[in-house]
């Protein structure tokens, strides 16, 4: 298990930076982003096989993993303007 956390830790940096170019490239609504990253993971986590030991099985949950944390890390760094809604901290 601790191979799949590893492998996708190095991948969500990945996934951010290739759904941030779809995004760019293609007018979508912004409720498709974490079902585009999650798709975008599990594909990346299965043509992954030449750089990695695992088998594909660990690698499409390392990639669903990696696809569903790249939104939170694009969440996590992106700028908002404005002070938060009533009742939100």
């Amino acid at each position: 298990m601790a191979a799949v956390l590893i492998f996708a830790a190095v991948l969500a940096p990945i996934i951010t930076a290739l759904v941030e170019m779809i995004k760019k490239a293609v007018n979508m609504p912004i409720n498709f982003i974490p079902v585009l990253a999650l798709l975008v993971g599990l594909l990346i986590g299965l043509i992954a096989q030449p750089f990695t030991d695992l088998d594909y099985v660990n690698r499409l949950w390392a990639g669903g993993l990696a696809g569903l944390a790249a939104t939170g890390l694009f969440e996590l760094v992106k700028q908002r303007d404005g002070q938060p809604k009533e009742g939100e901290f």
